[in-house]
């Protein structure tokens, strides 16, 4: 099998040493190419050529950022026939070697976080012939892979991104500092956001809004963080929406979050399973992200699911 291993020279835990051990590795497996990245879309397009050139495997080595690139350059852009239905043609099935900070897509799928031990179990599950079809998610023109928000987490990603441009690597410390710093922030600014799912009624005044296509989500190492357990890559979108930032309330739901087996519950706390799509709409322009990547202001945002829209060489559903 040809294969193409698409390599983010700049993302945090990738080494050269790790990366010539994955090409030596897997080229005992597959007839492999290897392929880094020089800039920004640059994953994207190698994975629109390799789709091109009937290449039957991408690996991907780097962070979440990378993987949306790759997603994104293979799918294309979503062209919904409804609002809830898109047509996904046939494209090569991934596969991912953790080498960024957070790398939530991969842990998600049972990955290992480690690059070497990840590459050992690739090798494991590519003699096993293992794969799974998962579902994705889509708004704004773009798919993503677990998660998108809207306000404070996007406020988040922003300043973690300006950290990156900065030349300093994203660490578990920093965003839980920029976190701190949003919140305190925007405590006092005033709800903006409407969030409609179908056969709910809408739900004004909400200070900030997830969408998970999978649970867990985290970006503090190995604490999960789970805002719609329930949720995975085999159902519908998970809503949660805050309609409050007291900190007696937003500790206690933080809390919740960050305990297993604990699905969050508060008065002020909306939390929707398993939906086909959901609008959110601002009164006044908010930021977005997706996969972690701060995408800008956006009034309105619809999100859709797509249920197995891509092939993953991954172990098989916990």
């Amino acid at each position: 099998m040809r294969a193409l291993l698409i390599v983010n020279p700049n993302a945090t835990s990738t080494t050269p040493a790790g990366r010539d051990l994955l090409a030596h590795a897997l080229s005992s497996r597959v007839r492999l190419t290897v392929a880094h990245t020089t800039h920004r879309g640059h994953a994207a397009e190698l994975a629109q050529q390799a789709c091109v050139d009937g290449m039957g495997l991408i690996i991907v080595h780097g962070g979440d950022g990378t993987v949306n690139e790759v997603v994104n350059g293979l799918l294309g852009t979503p062209v919904p026939k409804s609002m809830s239905a898109v047509t996904v043609g046939p494209i090569p099935p991934i596969a991912v070697v953790p080498g960024g900070s957070a790398n939530v897509f991969a842990r998600s799928l049972g990955i290992a976080p480690d690059p070497v031990d990840a590459t050992n179990q690739l090798i494991d599950l590519l003699a096993r012939r293992q794969r799974r079809r998962i579902g994705l998610a889509h708004c704004d023109n773009r798919w993503f892979t677990f998660n998108a928000g809207l306000g404070w987490d996007a406020q988040v990603c922003e300043a973690v991104d300006m950290h990156r441009k900065n030349g300093r690597p994203a660490t578990p410390a920093q965003y839980v500092r920029a976190a701190v710093r949003v919140f305190f922030r925007s405590k006092y600014a005033e709800p903006t956001l409407t969030v409609e799912v179908p056969d709910h009624d809408p739900v004004e005044g909400v200070h900030y809004a997830f969408v998970s296509n999978a649970s867990p989500w985290t970006y503090l190492n190995k604490r999960e963080v789970h805002t719609n357990p329930d949720t995975t890559y085999d159902t519908g979108l998970g809503v949660f929406a805050m309609r409050s930032t007291a900190i007696l309330t937003t500790l206690r739901v933080a809390r919740q979050l960050l305990t297993p087996g604990t699905r969050p519950k508060a008065k002020k706390l909306v939390r929707v399973d398993d939906v086909p799509s959901v609008r959110i709409s601002a009164s006044e322009p908010i930021g977005l992200q997706m996969d972690g990547d701060y995408i800008g202001l956006r009034n309105v945002v619809e999100f859709v699911s797509v249920p197995e829209a891509l092939d993953v060489v991954a172990p098989a559903r916990p």
